[in-house]
């Protein structure tokens, strides 16, 4: 029963001393002097081409008056309700997942393989003019219709970063709309058939993500999708689980490995992990590898145009038990540190090319264009003026039914060579990037490239590799880096093919590993996608021998190419760790101020003020006489929240409690997170003067139970909390009595290194 007594008006110095605070914000010139801060660092990031604001996603639970009575009020009809609406979002996650996968693979292998059979005719009829056309044609129309991408730049790239960031509790403008996904689903279906050195297992991963934040909304009123059940996740708590069984299924509909998938949510993806968010992420990734086996074998027989079965298929390896020699065993270590050293050495391009391209993109769309134009006439030119230059290689005695190659696929392309005669760089250049691997990874022909071929194609690979990723264009990292680490792990088994046991196919397996392993840094979720990729356990021993080294030396000299590629975009990426220097500071070293608070029973001119100058997310309440005996800490209430209240103008002419007539008038529901830029703005608000005077009681949506350290934890334990715990604020309270009761609140930008060294620069960040 809420206590409805009188309280004295204290509201008419309470706005004029929050303005006072503003005010003197700006005269704060000696951070280790005065504690109030201003954090600047961080506050916005680079997500394609644009420059968008950074929020945090509020993962913790909120609970307040409200939120408990809807607990208390529901029933086990209610509760399974949650729980079967929970399975059956992801449920059609995985099944939308497989079905955009399948699209993209049918799409991909029928426009390049028209390309392919085109251009095969062509070079039999010697009109090389025509081919020329073509080829660049194609590159043209990626370009046309990424004049439209220039709207949605949040497409560009691979996506794993940002979808890393959100999981991380990052919300950047646009990564998962519904804009975004259509243009990657189609600009990376248009990138990778028009022959840029691209993947679509990254986009995979990005589509995956934005599907599953498509479907956890939690309903739209716009288009009346206003079922109660779907009100139950209308929150970033839920949507975070949805969104990591979205990356797991993206794993699973590229390279449909559903384990693969899951591993690479729990070892890349996702920061928070727990038992029941591992056996809804396995449920979504088989029912993706179960929609593609289905499809897979409804378009056997040609009944899906030049569709085979793509990168869908299991590549080729030779499934006899492998014997291996000290020979094997040396040159796999010695893969794995040419792995490690190649693989930093990428990301550090990559790092350098992206940075450049930044500037580029800076200056405006057409910029933008023009440099996908030169990319695209620099891989054309490569894929098919190049292997004028290489002569031909007549066909084994044992391979002429198939040497040369007639049609799109196969690893024997006649390209200018006479009959009986095949061009080996023209066959790794002039097919589809699920074909090229599949002919690097094949044991049957150990001479079938040349030393010379695949010493250029390694260079071609990782270099176009390295200049196409950051364009206009969704390009994912996996496909050319295998490309680039099979061509040099052929390469090696060749040169040891007289004195080693393994085949060049193996040598090539394991010489793609070590190059992933050297760019991703990943190690489990990397072995175990490989193996159901290639369909050879028995290679698994060797394959986690040349991971962990390649990963190993590739980590003494930068970071994975995502968490560079995080850092770049200023997206403010918390680590699992913490910085060494932080061990030196305590948490109230870094709080940043004005500290703006609330009285629970507060004036409404005082909360509209301070809405209107900051920009804060969320604010201490504080209990004060005659409530209680002295000010103590209420609570935290969210901006969001506070929208609402005023919005519905439960407003006393005098300060009371009156929170049990907010609790009949709302609902919980009523304060959930709307969906992507839905929510209620402080200029919705129609507040008139009189209003301003009166009072509004913040106890019903005060969050009672937040979570607070005191000042004198370190900062490094403080930074590990605040990530483990997935928070968005974690209240600073002093350690003597006699003080207010709350010092700061620490958010995810208090905790970044520019903020940090900013503040105390003589900390040496390396101790």
């Amino acid at each position: 029963m809420e206590n409805n007594v009188d309280i004295e008006s204290e509201g008419g110095e309470k706005m004029e001393r929050n303005a006072s605070i503003f005010e003197e914000s700006d005269m704060i010139r000696e951070p280790l002097l005065l504690k109030s801060r201003i954090n600047t660092t961080s506050q916005i990031a680079i997500v394609g081409a644009n420059v968008c604001p950074i929020e945090s996603l509020d993962y913790e639970i909120v609970e307040n008056d409200l939120f408990k009575q809807d607990w208390r009020s529901r029933n086990k009809v209610q509760i399974f309700q949650y729980v079967f609406l929970k399975w059956a979002l992801v449920l059609l996650i995985g099944l939308a997942t497989g079905l955009v996968g399948f699209f993209n693979n049918l799409a991909v292998e029928n426009i390049a393989g028209f390309k392919l059979l085109l251009t095969g005719n062509l070079m039999l009829k010697e009109r090389y003019a025509q081919i020329c056309i073509i080829w660049h044609l194609l590159h043209w129309l990626v370009v046309m219709w990424f004049l439209q991408r220039v709207l949605q730049p949040s497409a560009a790239g691979s996506g794993i970063p940002e979808v890393k960031a959100y999981l991380n509790g990052v919300d950047a403008h646009s990564i998962l709309a519904p804009s975004t996904l259509f243009v990657k689903i189609f600009g990376s279906i248009f990138g990778v058939a028009a022959g840029f050195v691209v993947g679509k297992e990254g986009p995979m991963v990005h589509t995956g993500a934005c599907i599953a934040n498509l479907l956890g909304q939690g309903g739209s009123r716009k288009y009346h999708l206003t079922w109660k059940w779907l009100r139950y996740f209308k929150n970033d708590r839920d949507r975070r689980d949805l969104i990591t069984c979205g990356a797991a299924a993206g794993v699973a509909a590229a390279f449909r490995a559903p384990v693969g998938g899951v591993l690479f949510a729990l070892e890349e993806a996702a920061s928070w992990w727990r038992s029941a968010l591992l056996w809804r992420t396995f449920f979504t990734t088989a029912v993706v590898a179960v929609v593609l086996k289905s499809l897979i074998e409804y378009c056997k027989n040609e009944k899906c145009g030049l569709f085979g079965e793509g990168g869908l298929i299991m590549f080729d390896i030779n499934n006899s038990v492998p014997s291996y020699n000290t020979i094997d065993l040396l040159a796999i270590i010695l893969l794995g540190v040419i792995g490690g050293i190649f693989g930093s050495i990428y990301n550090y391009l990559v790092d350098k090319v992206l940075r450049t391209y930044s500037i580029i993109n800076e200056k405006g769309p057409a910029f933008r264009v023009l440099l996908v134009i030169i990319i695209s006439i620099i891989t054309s030119c490569c894929a098919f003026g190049v292997p004028w230059f290489v002569k031909c290689i007549p066909c084994p005695d044992h391979l002429k039914d198939v040497c040369p190659t007639k049609g799109r696929s196969g690893s024997y392309k006649s390209f200018q060579c006479p009959d009986g005669h095949y061009n080996d760089l023209a066959s790794l250049l002039l097919t589809t990037n699920d074909d090229a691997i599949r002919s690097l990874f094949s044991p049957l022909n150990t001479n079938e490239f040349r030393i010379t071929c695949l010493v250029f194609f390694f260079f071609a690979m990782y270099f176009l590799g390295i200049i196409t990723y950051g364009i206009a264009i969704p390009s994912g990292l996996f496909i050319p880096v295998i490309l680039a680490g099979a061509s040099y792990g052929r390469l090696a088994g060749r040169l040891l093919s007289p004195i080693a046991n393994l085949d060049c196919g193996l040598f090539a397996l394991l010489g793609a590993a070590s190059f992933l392993g050297g760019t991703m840094r990943m190690t489990v979720s990397l072995c175990v996608i490989l193996l159901e990729l290639t369909d050879n356990l028995l290679m698994l021993p060797l394959m986690m021998l040349v991971l962990l080294i390649s990963k190993t030396v590739a980590d003494y000299f930068n970071k994975g190419v995502y968490d560079q590629i995080v850092i770049m975009k200023g997206l403010p990426f918390l680590e699992a760790h913490a910085e060494p220097y932080m061990r030196h500071l305590v948490a109230g070293d870094v709080v940043s101020g004005p500290l703006i608070t609330f009285s629970a029973v507060e004036k409404v001119g005082n909360i509209v003020h301070s809405l209107r100058m900051t920009s804060h997310n969320a604010f201490p309440v504080i209990d004060e006489p005659p409530i209680t005996d002295a000010p103590e800490l209420c609570g935290l209430v969210l901006r969001s929240h506070l929208l609402v209240l005023l919005k519905g103008k439960m407003f006393t002419k005098h300060r009371r409690l009156s929170g049990g007539e907010t609790l009949k008038w709302y609902h919980a529901f009523d304060f959930a997170k709307a969906g992507s830029g839905k929510g209620l703005k402080l200029e919705d608000l129609e507040i008139e003067m009189e209003e301003m005077e009166m009072f509004v009681d913040l106890h019903p949506i005060t969050n009672t139970s937040p979570y607070t350290v005191v000042e004198t934890m370190s900062l490094a334990k403080a930074a590990v909390a605040f990530r483990e715990l997935g928070l968005r604020h974690l209240c600073v309270v002093p350690k003597t009595p006699g003080r207010p009761p709350i010092v700061g609140i620490l958010t995810r930008h208090d905790f970044m290194p520019e903020h940090v060294l900013g503040l105390y620069p003589h900390i040496d960040a390396h101790k």
